[in-house]
């Protein structure tokens, strides 16, 4: 596909000075990972000289000392930061989901806020252009998951940015479930949403940069001027806690790596009628709704699903569905990580919540095509597919984004 704009993409990436990571060993001291960010810093922020920044990050763009990387640019003579752009959640992270902050002045630096939470094409270049910076940089911890609006917020401000005729600069941070391979079904663009502008797998076990990458050779129709500073000392096997950086929940609803760890999974239950956990101190582990009781868990637990136990659970979410209302489901139970696959997971949990409890159902808008990028699951699981067959619906078009996922990877 577009072999000559791989090309070019390839010849760009390799001019950046900060593009290229040595190779890690594979005996790497464990502390020795230093993100995107802390490569920038240590040469001096040479790749942003006399370049006004604007900067699209959100709570989790922090150093290891978990300083926000905002205050210590505004505070860096070295960097001419002119403007913050903040997407879902917003900036300082006070929104819930499906909200954001709006335009303001951050009172801590005094540095003009931009609102580009469901903003894309013209009206964010427009943005862009009226904040007056000459390159955008991008840096926000994503977790993995393609229906995560982060990776899409990354896409429209590459977008926005080669149509206002700006750079952009991604700043790599890691993929906290792994980057060991692509999961799930992926996205048909009919069903394209802000959880899914594009075809990729629902798992896609990738960074941002290397996303950035992808989006820049597949995608965008004209690809913008593209520099990714990579990080050095982490391989695509390690989870987030390998190497002892700070976790700062991406989202409200995201507060530890092992919420992120099933959320590629779990979160197809806001396609239904059932909890997904919100209003509960584990979000996206904790399922249920009221009228189920132990038999869930129990036909969960009988499939013997690698890497996971299920536990009858019973909670009163604080908001969200069922919100002050006891109910009855499950909580997952991750006992191996490496063998644990998470979408796997989430079919089979669809499949059995559907068999042991008669008030089942999706929600009237078919949410659930647009988390799993057809109507393929939907259908399948109504007449009756198992698990393996479920997921073998998208065998096919699973092998062949990987082919394509395969040019755009950085990392061993």
């Amino acid at each position: 596909m577009r072999l000559s704009r791989r090309a070019l993409l390839a010849a760009t990436t390799a001019a950046a000075s900060l593009t290229a990571a040595p190779p890690a060993s594979a005996a790497a001291p464990r502390n020795k990972l230093r993100t995107g960010f802390e490569r920038l810093s240590a040469e001096g922020y040479a790749l942003l000289d006399g370049q006004r920044v604007g900067i699209v990050t959100n709570p989790t763009g922090v150093t290891r000392d978990v300083h926000h990387i905002v205050d210590v640019m505004h505070a860096d003579d070295r960097v001419n930061l002119r403007a913050v752009f903040g997407p879902e959640h917003g900036f300082r992270g006070t929104a819930q989901a499906g909200g954001s902050e709006g335009r303001y002045d951050d009172p801590a630096t005094g540095l003009p806020v931009y609102d580009t939470y469901l903003k894309s094409g013209q009206p964010l270049a427009d943005i862009f252009t009226t904040s007056g910076v000459d390159t955008v940089v991008f840096d926000i911890q994503d977790v993995g998951a393609r229906f995560y609006t982060y990776i899409w917020t990354l896409y429209d401000c590459m977008e926005a940015a080669q149509l206002a005729g700006k750079r952009f600069v991604v700043l790599d941070r890691p993929n906290p479930v792994t980057g060991r391979e692509a999961q799930g079904p992926v996205l048909h663009k009919e069903f394209a949403t802000f959880v899914g502008r594009q075809p990729i797998s629902q798992a896609h076990g990738m960074t941002v940069a290397e996303l950035a990458r992808l989006f820049n050779g597949e995608f965008l129709t004209t690809a913008v001027p593209l520099e990714t500073v990579l990080m050095t000392g982490w391989k695509r096997s390690e989870f987030y806690d390998a190497h002892g950086l700070p976790w700062v929940p991406p989202s409200p609803n995201m507060p530890t790596p092992d919420t992120a760890l099933v959320y590629s999974g779990t979160c197809m239950f806001e396609g239904t009628n059932l909890s997904e956990g919100r209003g509960t101190t584990r979000p996206f582990e904790l399922l249920g709704a009221d009228g189920i009781d132990g038999k869930w868990a129990a036909a969960a637990n009988e499939l013997g699903l690698p890497g996971v136990h299920f536990r009858e659970a019973y909670f009163a979410p604080t908001f969200s569905k069922f919100q002050g209302k006891t109910i009855g489901g499950v909580q997952i139970h991750v006992h191996d990580r490496a063998a644990y696959d998470p979408v796997r997971t989430g079919i089979a949990l669809l499949v059995t919540a559907k068999k042991v409890w008669s008030g089942f159902g999706w929600r009237s808008d078919n949410w659930i095509d647009k988390l799993t990028g057809s109507t393929r699951v939907r259908t399948a699981i109504d007449a009756g597919a198992s698990t393996d067959e479920v997921v073998a619906g998208w065998r096919e078009e699973l092998a062949s984004f990987r082919r394509i996922r395969k040019e755009y990877l950085l990392y061993k």
